[in-house]
């Protein structure tokens, strides 16, 4: 989780891009196009370490050089993840590991054997930023090892959403090695597009979070899930860099219902 303090502010002007020996890989990061109010800079905030057993549902994708995403199981072969965390790698270089939430203990280690990347990821730039990973052996379910169900109704302005993750403690920082949680609010459509000034990257296949000036998600929690009720609401996707007073944008499995169950039943086309 991001947790943020001083008051210099950064103005990132690119995106991060992880180099073959980073252990993180991006949450996208946009410019940042004004400045958070004055009196919100400056203040230590934030989640923190989650209590074992908290999310048995969060996975770490992983490649030789170790974690770089984060993801959700939604079924015994399937685990649900941003597109942009894998869609420039070779499917037989995923590892998911399930299990533990402390990287340098790994638990019970699975592999992909095909990627499912929405077909109009990034068409246009930030949309449709969601993908399906299949598993070569089914996972083992356990009280450290469940799925987590898909959401069936909208969520209500304001409801509470925890986010686990991995990632970066501060902007292009290194993951930790022990599990995060923060807990969130869901920020409604029309009021997200307001506070981040009606940007068009904002559609109606994300959902936003936001709480404070340094709560959120950071590069590292891409893929990521976020769960209210219960239910998986929100996966990962883009922010202003990181937890500087702006919402947190996800893809929404709500909106995305009917690709992931086309997908998970075999059907192979856009």
């Amino acid at each position: 989780m991001k947790i943020v303090g001083g008051g210099v502010l950064f103005v990132v002007l690119v995106f991060l891009a992880a180099g073959p020996f980073s252990r993180v890989e991006a949450k996208r990061i946009k410019p940042v196009t004004r400045a958070p109010k004055r009196s919100q800079v400056g203040r230590v905030v934030g989640g923190g370490t989650a209590e074992e057993g908290l999310a048995p549902y969060q996975v770490s994708l992983q490649t030789e050089w170790g974690h770089f995403c984060g993801g959700a199981i939604i079924d015994k072969d399937w685990v649900l993840t941003a597109a942009h965390c894998v869609v420039n790698k070779y499917v037989e270089d995923i590892i998911v590991m399930t299990g533990s939430q402390n990287l340098v203990k790994p638990g019970p280690l699975y592999y992909a054997d095909a990627k499912y990347v929405h077909c109009n990821h990034d068409k246009p730039s930030m949309h449709n930023d969601i993908a399906l990973l299949h598993l070569n052996s089914s996972i083992v379910f356990n009280e450290k090892t469940q799925a987590v169900p898909l959401p069936t109704k909208p969520m209500e302005d304001g409801a509470d959403v925890l986010l686990t993750g991995w990632g970066s403690e501060e902007l292009w920082g290194d993951s930790p090695d022990l599990l995060k949680k923060v807990n969130l609010k869901y920020m409604e459509h029309s009021r997200c597009k307001e506070a981040m000034n009606d940007d068009p990257d904002v559609d109606f296949g994300h959902i936003c979070t936001y709480t404070k000036v340094g709560e959120g998600s950071c590069h590292g929690d891409s893929g990521g899930p976020l769960v209210s009720g219960g239910y998986l609401v929100g996966v990962v996707n883009w922010g202003m860099p990181c937890a500087i007073g702006y919402p947190d944008m996800h893809a929404s499995p709500l909106f995305y219902h009917d690709w992931i169950r086309s997908k998970m039943s075999g059907n192979r086309k856009c």
